[in-house]
């Protein structure tokens, strides 16, 4: 399944862009998501921490992405 992930921030200058598509297997985890985005954009392991949220909600590595599924990179974020 292909999944079409928003990103917000830092990812967006890390992706390139404000979306990405990413391909992956039927039952993928957001683990699996994040690993297969970590090897095309390996500067996403260099943030201190980011969140992956679907369908508005942050997600658990172990939560199970749909082929529908709204999902987004949320990156650190600093204020001041």
């Amino acid at each position: 399944m292909e999944i079409t992930v928003l990103a917000f921030g830092i990812a967006k200058d890390i992706f390139g862009g404000a979306t990405v598509t990413v391909g992956l297997t039927n039952n993928a985890t957001t683990a699996d998501l994040k690993a297969s985005l970590e090897e095309k954009y390996p500067k996403l392991k260099h943030l201190a921490s980011y969140m992956v949220a679907v369908n508005n909600e942050y997600a658990e590595d172990s939560g199970l992405i749909a082929e529908r599924d709204e999902v987004a990179i949320i990156p650190p974020v600093s204020g001041g």
